[in-house]
């Protein structure tokens, strides 16, 4: 029985370290967590009184789908497309070969760094790079708008290089499906 005790608190000691470490994460849009399914307030529906929505239209939307990250982060001055997110941007682009009426907004962002106008013209050769990319794999151009908003929509408002880093991004905004 003492054993037993032990277990179950091990166990609710663990859940709550896990429940403690998602509190920060619902900071990040991007990488926050959401439910996989969603209560429609359906009552009297099924047996718990509650229907459940699906993501089959929407992975982007879904956490366990790879679509659900959308974002692709860049070097200092540089719209170069990193290797490391090569998968996602091929992830992406197989969706929206199997999708053709999906359509994509590609939003380009950057660091507090430098003026108004370079930042401007750095996020929309980021947002460039990304769409070039998808459209170098097959995906017609028409489908993906890009933006571009400088440093006018920082993701942190910090003033360190993880900070900045963060703000060197182009977003993947689904706008049409």
């Amino acid at each position: 029985m003492n054993g037993t005790f032990a277990s179950v608190v091990a166990i609710a000691s663990v859940l709550a370290l896990g429940l403690g470490g998602c509190a920060s994460q619902a900071e990040k849009p991007e990488l926050a967590e959401a439910p996989a399914t969603r209560s429609t307030g359906s009552y009297g529906a099924g047996t718990a009184g509650v229907q459940q929505e699906s993501y089959a239209d929407r992975p982007w939307d879904d956490p366990s789908s790879p679509l659900y990250r959308k974002v692709i982060y860049f070097d200092y001055d540089s719209s170069e497309i990193r290797s490391e997110f090569v998968p996602l941007l091929q992830t992406h682009a197989g969706y929206l070969a199997n999708h053709p009426g999906t359509r994509v907004t590609l939003e380009g962002h950057t660091d507090e760094r430098g003026t108004r106008e370079y930042n401007l013209a750095l996020a929309q050769r980021r947002a460039a790079s990304a769409r070039d990319f998808l459209v170098s794999l097959g995906i017609d151009a028409s489908r993906l708008q890009i933006v571009s908003y400088g440093k006018e929509r920082p993701f942190c408002t910090g003033q360190t290089e993880d900070c900045w880093q963060k703000n060197r991004r182009a977003h993947f905004v689904v706008t049409a499906k």
